[in-house]
């Protein structure tokens, strides 16, 4: 079997095209074409789907995509291995949340890229439940995720946790949210059932912080109204400051948002909030296994000073 027809598989499969796969590999269109065909013709099943745009793995070929995967790391560790101390190469693959792509992920790449000027880093962006899907298929190397403390991880990945990210539920100042927990000055208490009774602004479904309320209001048999969906917390807070719903955010974006001067934090006894922030990934090969700790200490580092500030 020849790893370069593999490789070629590979990168058709994670750029979903031929042109953009063969501009990767520095090979003409009908070279890729033909590595993978000679793929298909040894294992003697079609491993993609020429009709779908982008083009997807059949369902043999997302299995040979794993597999192919996990040989093209073993190969990798072998030449590591032939040449001891030598600088970790090739790609590493990790996906984070839009929470930390905005606000903690520059200076672990940078920490990154100053010592492993070899090693090039692929970052995607996405939301918790679709990266940990990601690592379980092999597509990323590691993910950040952020999930309620409730969340069971699979067993088959390594988990570390980064940190306790707390949440806040906010709303407008000129919004009537009646302070039925408690008379007097101070921020209104609501109950669950009280919570239930306003709309929201909030993520796209697959967001950690709204799948945490989600489950909190549905285990109580209790609506859940989305007025909009907005990606970002600058724009969500904007909404939520004009009074359209109430929102969730964490304690730092609050404290850096221009419009926390027209926002309340409404206390929720019965929705603790709060996400567990996990570094987890599958089996490593070795030349990544260096540059995921410093990635792990310095994503550690970054989480607890922004914890700080909040």
């Amino acid at each position: 079997m020849n790893t370069r027809d593999l490789q070629a598989f590979v990168e058709v499969v994670d750029s979903g095209s031929m042109v953009r796969a063969a501009t990767k590999l520095h090979l003409t269109q009908p070279g890729l074409t033909r590595r993978v065909q000679n793929l298909e013709t040894m294992l003697g099943v079609p491993l993609l789907d020429r009709q779908s745009k982008p083009l997807k793995p059949t369902g043999a070929g997302k299995e040979v995509y794993v597999l192919a995967r996990a040989v093209l790391r073993s190969v990798d560790d072998l030449l590591a291995v032939a040449a001891p101390g030598s600088e970790p190469a090739g790609e590493l693959k990790i996906g984070v949340p839009p929470f930390l792509s905005e606000l903690a992920l520059e200076v672990p790449i940078d920490r990154l890229r100053a010592a492993f000027s070899r090693l090039t880093l692929r970052v995607t962006a996405a939301w918790s439940p679709a990266l940990l899907e990601r690592v379980l298929r092999a597509e990323l190397d590691a993910a950040v995720i952020m999930m309620p403390a409730s969340f069971v991880l699979p067993e088959s990945t390594t988990a570390t946790l980064l940190a306790v990210q707390p949440t806040v539920i906010v709303a407008s100042r000129s919004l009537q949210v009646q302070n039925c927990g408690r008379p007097g000055p101070g921020a209104p208490r609501l109950t669950l059932a009280e919570l239930a009774g306003y709309p929201w602004v909030l993520n796209q479904d697959g967001c950690g912080m709204r799948s945490a309320l989600s489950r909190a209001l549905n285990a109580a048999s209790l609506s859940f109204e989305v007025a909009v969906e907005a990606f970002g917390s600058d724009l969500q807070l904007s909404l939520v400051a004009r009074g359209v719903g109430l929102g969730v955010v964490t304690p730092s974006a609050l404290a850096a948002s221009v419009h926390k001067d027209a926002l309340q934090i409404v206390e929720a006894p019965e929705f603790p909030g709060g996400l567990n922030v996990w570094l987890v990934h599958g089996t490593l090969p070795g030349r990544l296994v260096r540059p995921l700790a410093m990635l792990r200490d310095a994503l550690v580092e970054v989480l607890a000073q922004t914890d700080s500030r909040s």
